[in-house]
């Protein structure tokens, strides 16, 4: 798939949005601990990018994935990794489910307002007990005539703690394991939910990444997303959507930290001469470039065959493990040439590699991409 004129102005349009309206402030974001999505998403909905895929009818643009492949990579260059992946988390994990599966009057009430930015949304499926596995999901939605009351406890949230509603994932059936699961919306405004408490994290410190209580939260039967019972199945497709926005995102970060540490390298003298002259920092930032270049070609296949409406689960989990691997290298080389200067936290180096080791973790840690690979495979796993 070859990218058109037509994309080349929109890159540049989300380019002059991470330049104007998120760059200059990520510093003060970072040390309060969030951005305000509030008055940041409705900037990025102006600019369509919250809605880039989804029906116009609900204030979606009607445009091709491959656009929503271009935001993501020009996500990558916000100097702080938390803000991209709110907006895909808004875009690409939260909605997607609701926008395929969800009635005409849940889209008119939930889907609208987050594509217009006047609504943050977070997806709500890791428990204190579960991580990776699913399948041992505790929470738990009990029918009550029209209404679910629900109670458990969701972590790792990320827009949790700013969230007006949240796509959850619970029981709604005795089945043990992959059965019995539901998607929900859940306004957070209801009696009984609570943010317990925010999380101090490594990096990725302006993303708020929360702890919620559910402790009887009534909602409406209503609020299902599709079929009852079909949650995980419905969950599992924005998984792969998911990891496909990492990867997307993690071709911008690294195409930005190997540019900024090239221009670095060619002005910085060791010995006197500039450290770009040393072949082997050459020859090791080029192979990074190429590795690189190796997995945008592998998004480009994978966003034209999500297009064509293609089975891409193998092809977003390749993606996914082989970007969060990649990303660590390269922000670990391109703090090593920094030298003292690159371990200083007032260096944009230290921020990149503390903020891209999440992507070996979220979404499905490597260890569970390998797994996933295996048993397509036809491997025990």
């Amino acid at each position: 798939m070859r990218l058109t004129e037509d994309h080349r102005a929109f890159a540049d349009t989300v380019r002059r949005f991470v330049d104007t309206e998120i760059n200059p402030h990520v510093d003060q974001w970072e040390a309060a601990g969030r951005a305000p999505l509030h008055d940041v998403f409705p900037k990025a909905a102006a600019l369509g990018l919250l809605g880039l895929e989804y029906d116009e009818a609900y204030g979606g643009e009607g445009a091709e994935h491959s656009f929503q492949l271009v935001a993501a990579e020009e996500y990558g260059r916000m100097h702080a990794t938390g803000v991209g992946m709110a907006l895909g988390v808004q875009a690409m994990m939260a909605t997607p489910s609701l926008h395929e599966y969800g009635t005409a009057e849940l889209k008119r009430e939930y889907l609208a307002p987050a594509i217009a930015g006047t609504a943050v949304t977070a997806i709500a499926v890791t428990e204190p007990d579960t991580g990776s596995d699913v399948s041992r999901l505790r929470t738990r939605a009990v029918r009550d005539g029209d209404d679910w009351v629900i109670t458990g406890r969701k972590v790792y949230i990320t827009n949790g703690a700013q969230a007006d509603w949240i796509c959850l994932l619970a029981r709604t059936s005795d089945e043990g394991g992959y059965r019995g699961m539901s998607q929900i919306v859940v306004p957070t405004d209801r009696p009984g939910f609570t943010v317990a408490r925010t999380f101090d994290k490594l990096g990725n410190r302006c993303s708020d990444t929360a702890e919620l209580v559910l402790d009887a939260v009534r909602v409406p039967v209503a609020n299902t997303i599709g079929e009852i019972g079909r949650g995980f199945q419905q969950q599992m497709r924005q998984f792969v959507l998911e990891r496909m926005f990492a990867a997307y995102s993690t071709v911008g970060q690294c195409q930005y930290a190997l540019d900024r540490t090239r221009a670095y390298i060619a002005e910085r003298s060791v010995f006197g001469r500039p450290l770009a002259d040393r072949q082997y920092v050459a020859f090791r930032l080029t192979e990074l470039q190429a590795e690189v270049d190796l997995l945008r070609s592998h998004n480009l296949q994978t966003c034209e065959a999500h297009m064509a409406g293609a089975d891409v689960t193998r092809m977003a989990t390749v993606a996914k493990l082989k970007a969060g691997r990649l990303v660590r290298a390269v922000a670990d080389y391109c703090l090593q040439l920094h030298g003292g200067t690159g371990y200083l936290e007032e260096t944009w180096t230290a921020r990149m590699l503390r903020d891209t080791r999440l992507t070996s973790i979220g979404a499905g840690a490597d260890e569970v991409m390998l797994q996933v690979l295996a048993r397509l495979d036809g491997l025990p796993a």
